[in-house]
């Protein structure tokens, strides 16, 4: 792994040696060749600079711990001429209006894109070959792009449950919801054949059921009140005659808890296209200074038979969907200050969420749980990371 966090993101952008490549675990050049298919909203007249230069080198900052337009030109302003070179910005410095002029006109949906293009080769070159491919769906609101009597950006995610790695990204329309935008946001993610997509009770559609089954991918949905109909038949259902197929117990937050799964095939009567196993969680907590316990029971359906999802497995796909808002969203919010920042300009906001995954996923590909420790590695000493990069032949 790269003595510095700073080296690694440069080692991913920039033509670096190949000892550099295999240590992070990612083709060099690879993801700089992605940016450079973004395209560019800059009249061609007066061009300084690269699209690609300026979206590499924002990304190095935000990987040293950036959070505005301000504090990326400023990182820029202190990297030395060849490593700004190594990004595809041999000359002058991009200054803060260059900077703030691409990332608030720059296509988000392109930039999303390509950064999930390369995600997905990514984690193809590192999945085992009989290894399932696990997404975890969701939405996050940016809070604090909320223009005055607008409404704030929107954008529905998938992540990888094994890796934290984020595949895709789209933007979800004030005038709609996440439901439409389900098939959009996968259909990103490459092949699906054989995956199994997590999702909670809103994606509790048929219409994503049978789009999923066309792709030969497969889903675990959460079900509530919006399906008061198959909430019904899954309450209804032997629960006490059908052994536990999973039992975990668990301590944190000053709380006890007790988790019980069971899990039953249904072979016909259930209203939900291609359901092959119905799921019953139950929750028992207890503060650990009561004696006094509190339960809640949920249901879940999945469409692997049960010869594809043993109980522990599906208590394992049922407690990793929760990822997506622990290691990503959580993650821009607190490490990133996303919910604080008051970028409200054209696409900023969320160009500035699609560098943030990126970053993300590059810390977790080369095998970092935390990304605060991370970024506060890259950024207490960044004359280390110039030195090794600018030694690099």
């Amino acid at each position: 792994m790269s003595s510095s966090l700073t080296v690694l993101a440069a080692g991913q952008l920039a033509l670096l040696d190949r000892n550099e490549m295999a240590s992070s675990g990612a083709a060099a050049g690879d993801l700089l060749e992605a940016l450079g298919r973004v395209p560019d909203p800059r009249d061609p007249r007066g061009r300084r600079y690269p699209l690609a230069g300026v979206l590499a080198i924002a990304v190095c900052a935000v990987l040293a711990g950036a959070r505005s337009y301000q504090a990326i030109a400023e990182w820029a302003g202190d990297t030395r001429p060849a490593l700004r070179a190594r990004l595809g910005l041999p000359g002058a410095v991009p200054d803060l209006a260059t900077i703030w002029r691409v990332l608030t006109t720059v296509d988000p949906a392109a930039l999303d894109a390509a950064i999930g293009t390369w995600a997905s080769a990514q984690l193809a070159a590192r999945r085992p070959p009989a290894g399932r491919l696990v997404l975890a769906v969701d939405g996050k609101t940016v809070r604090g792009a909320r223009a005055a009597g607008g409404t704030a950006p929107h954008l529905l995610a998938c992540l990888d449950h094994g890796t934290g790695v984020v595949l895709a990204q789209v933007a979800v329309d004030g005038k709609t919801n996440q439901i439409p935008m389900f098939a959009v946001l996968l259909g990103q993610a490459g092949d699906l054949t054989g995956v199994l997509v997590t999702a909670d009770a809103l994606h509790a559609q048929r219409e994503h059921a049978d789009w999923l089954h066309g792709r030969g991918a497969h889903y675990l949905v959460t079900v509530k009140a919006n399906q008061p109909g198959l909430l019904r038949q899954l309450r209804s259902l032997p629960w006490k005659q059908v052994p536990a197929g999973h039992v975990s117990d668990g301590r944190g937050h000053g709380r006890i808890e007790k988790r019980i799964v069971k899990v039953v095939t249904v072979t016909a009567g259930i209203a939900f296209p291609h359901a092959a196993q119905a799921i019953q969680v139950t929750r028992k907590t207890r503060r650990r200074t009561s004696r006094r316990w509190r339960t809640e029971v949920s249901y879940a359906i999945i469409s692997l038979p049960a010869a594809q999802a043993r109980p522990d497995q599906v208590a394992a796909w049922i407690r990793g969907h929760w990822k997506i808002e622990n290691q990503l969203h959580w993650v821009r919010d607190v490490t990133f200050g996303e919910d604080a920042s008051t970028a409200r300009t054209g696409t900023g906001p969320h160009v500035m969420a699609a560098i943030r995954n990126l970053v993300i996923s590059i810390l977790r590909l080369a095998g970092h749980a935390s990304i605060a420790a991370a970024l506060r590695h890259a950024a207490r000493d960044p004359a280390r990371a110039f030195r090794l990069l600018t030694s690099q032949k």
